[in-house]
């Protein structure tokens, strides 16, 4: 229990009191968003792995992930040619069943010496198969006495999210000191006992030690098929905090005033007429949602989810005519620059000739070209702003800024979003409208989207050439080259995409440097980019500028380029290890091409021992163009957090619960947060918030 006589409880202590944590660590803790004690002990574990046994080298198996104790055979350090590293450190391991290989592109001293000859190590990983032989690519790696080797666990292992530069390791060690702490002095219940006692479900010490630290078979068992009484009570927990959260800022949203924005017909009229298109049956059906978002009384905050080619662009523009009649700005935020240049050239088309003055403002305006955009926003010249992350900045003020549109809005943090939010005047709080293209089934975004109103453009513009889709197997790799280079030599162009299924980073950007490495070599007549996350992100936009003007034939990539660029003459889009990926995804990526006169094809190049469950996924994707209905078939094979990427939208990540599987509490869920809502819990509800929703409680605030 926390201390009540003013003396700080353990839990709410710094980081840095803990035996390991440097002023460095603490930092990739902090980054991990991890700030006390207390914030260690719900860092839950983002899946299990069974350790309990070893698998003879004879016996693994590509694609899965095992657990060998062999001896070092040799080891050594090679030069690369491309890479951040240029250093490979490369061993061979042996037990009496067979040989595998052991890479690691990132590596310290300490690592390296455990690589010497003779010793015997412990090595778990994901196996993989290369140039003939089986690999591990950064196991973790143990040295043991072949002897008398450490005893295995005897219960599943926790694995934690982490960041680069912290080891599994080095994070179990710290939590390991909060979880002892845990068992002798325990921690403040966060939800009403007689909640508690109703549904059966533990307190809260003693479910997090559970979690932490299986402590029986039967704990693991049960663990493993996510039916444990404490994941039940988490999931409960995190989805109610979730929801609270959503429901105060939508009370907060809604309680401010809002600009007084007058649909004009007329005007709406002069754009679509002016058009060398019809908008679809649905894009009106949205664009008439939004006028009257604007006619409510109250400050539009509004979702719009479309299939990527479905309009939304058009109908985002359609909406700030009104807004611009009747006095006020409209700003519009993209991700990335290349985005937010495609909007302006589209703006500037479609707004310029009814007389409305659009700016765009980018990180890369310096000098008299800044002064001079900003003072055109300051003043109001400028109506329709079109950006990236340079209209956050303090120096950048609006004259009346009252409509905001966020494209693609997981790919900004919520500071950034508030900031902007808090460019307005007068208290006011602006019109928002929020654009997707990531295809979310409707009953899923209503729940994760509690607090927005939802409209979706579910038709495609006629005429819109669809993407035949492929699965070719690995051997097919050389033929697919010689198509590559002969579209090319056509006048085509090519996305490459490489995947790694690893929590690293650095890891799938070595993916995607050797495939460029090998692309280079085999097709030197062609000129061949890469694009990464760890790259610059000047380098990032020349890289995918050069692709874009047809300075490029090939662009090698992550999955950086999912959402965005817009290349008509890009005609083919090959994805390695597709698997890897959710549906959603892959159908982003095909997205990609297919949108100018080309047949455009999306290859999805597969390994030969790839699964039936996996083969069935991909055979979705080759079988429908629907965004939504590919959707709704990952969330029924794989679950909501995996389709979602949790892990990395920002504000909307569950550390535990799963939407799509864990629908039944959902009445259990609405129950606990209305009893949360009354006002004795206020105290309560005040720690539930903070230990699930955390620094992204700010969330809930609006300015």
């Amino acid at each position: 229990m926390p201390a009540s006589n003013g003396i700080e409880h353990w839990s709410e202590q710094d980081l840095r009191y803990l035996k390991g944590v440097g002023p460095r660590v603490e930092e990739k803790l902090h980054k991990l968003g991890l700030n006390n004690q207390r914030d260690l002990l719900f860092h839950l574990p983002l899946r299990y792995e069974d350790r309990t046994f070893v698998t003879p080298i004879g016996s693994l198996q590509p694609g899965r992930r095992c657990q060998i104790e062999a001896e070092v055979l040799h080891a050594g350090v090679h030069f690369r040619r491309v890479g951040r590293s240029r250093r490979l450190l490369a061993a061979k391991l042996a037990d009496n069943t067979g040989v595998v290989a052991i890479r690691f592109f990132y590596f310290n001293a300490n690592q390296q010496k455990l690589f010497e000859k003779g010793n015997w190590l412990r090595c778990f990983g994901e196996v993989r198969a290369a140039q003939g032989e089986l690999e591990m690519i950064h196991p973790e790696v143990e040295l043991i006495d072949p002897d008398n080797p450490s005893p295995l666990p005897q219960t599943l292992t926790p694995i934690y999210p982490t960041t680069e530069g912290l080891h599994q390791l080095s994070i179990k060690r710290i939590l390991q000191q909060v979880i002892d702490k845990l068992k002798t002095d325990g921690i403040a219940e966060t939800l009403p006992q007689a909640w508690l006692d109703e549904n059966k479900f533990p307190d809260i010490s003693s479910a997090m030690l559970r979690l932490h630290s299986p402590q029986s078979k039967s704990d693991s068992d049960l663990i493993a098929s996510n039916q444990h009484p404490a994941q039940y009570r988490f999931i409960v927990e995190e989805l109610a905090a979730h929801r609270l959260a959503l429901l105060q800022r939508r009370r907060q949203i809604r309680s401010r005033r809002r600009p007084a924005i007058e649909p004009d017909q007329d005007l709406l009229e002069e754009l679509t007429q002016s058009l060398p298109f019809e908008l679809t049956g649905a894009q009106q059906r949205v664009l008439a949602d939004l006028m009257q978002d604007f006619a409510a009384g109250k400050p539009m905050i509004r979702l719009v989810q479309g299939d990527v080619g479905s309009g939304k662009t058009v109908v985002a523009a359609l909406a700030c005519l009104p807004v611009i009649r009747s006095g006020y700005q409209a700003a519009l935020m993209a991700p990335t620059e290349i985005l937010a240049e495609q909007h302006y050239q589209n703006f500037l088309q479609w707004l310029e000739p009814l007389g409305i003055c659009v700016v765009n403002l980018m990180g890369a305006d310096k000098g008299k070209k800044r002064a001079q955009k900003t003072a055109m926003i300051a003043s109001g010249e400028a109506q329709v702003v079109i950006g990236t992350h340079a209209l956050f900045q303090a120096s950048v003020e609006f004259n009346r800024l009252g409509f905001i549109i966020f494209d693609e809005q997981h790919r900004f943090g919520v500071d950034q979003r508030l900031a902007l939010q808090r460019k307005t005047r007068d208290g006011e709080m602006a019109h928002q409208l929020i654009m997707t293209a990531t295809p979310i089934p409707r009953t899923l975004a209503m729940s994760i989207y509690a607090d927005l109103d939802y409209s979706q453009i579910d038709e495609l513009p006629p005429g819109r050439k669809p993407v035949t889709t492929s699965i070719v197997s690995e051997q097919q790799r050389s033929s697919l080259i010689q198509r590559v280079a002969q579209s090319c030599a056509e006048g085509g162009q090519v996305y490459w995409v490489c995947t790694l299924i690893d929590e690293s980073e650095a890891l799938q950007c070595e993916a995607a440097e050797l495939t460029y490495e090998s692309l280079c070599q085999q097709l030197p007549q062609l000129s061949v980019g890469l694009v990464h996350g760890r790259m610059k992100s000047a380098q990032k936009e020349a890289a995918i500028a050069a692709f874009k003007q047809g300075e490029t034939h090939i662009l090698v990539a992550t999955t950086v380029i999912e959402v965005g660029v817009d290349v008509p003459n890009a005609s083919i889009m090959i994805i390695e290890n597709p698997e890897r990926l959710g549906l959603a995804q892959i159908h982003q990526l095909r997205g990609r091409v297919g949108r100018g006169m080309r047949e455009s094809y999306c290859i999805l190049l597969v390994k030969n021992s790839l699964g039936e469950l996996a083969r069935t996924r991909l055979e979705i994707i080759r079988s429908t163009q629907d965004g939504f209905a590919i959707a709704e078939k990952d969330l029924e094979i794989r679950g909501a957090g995996e389709v979602l990427g949790t892990r990395q939208t920002g504000d909307m990540s569950f550390r535990i619960a799963d939407l799509m599987r864990d629908q039944k509490w959902f009445p259990q869920v609405e129950i606990l947060a209305k009893m949360m809502q009354q006002p004795e819990y206020a105290k309560v509800r005040a720690e539930l918030l903070r230990n699930w929703i955390g620094e992204r409680q700010d969330y809930t605030e609006v300015g």
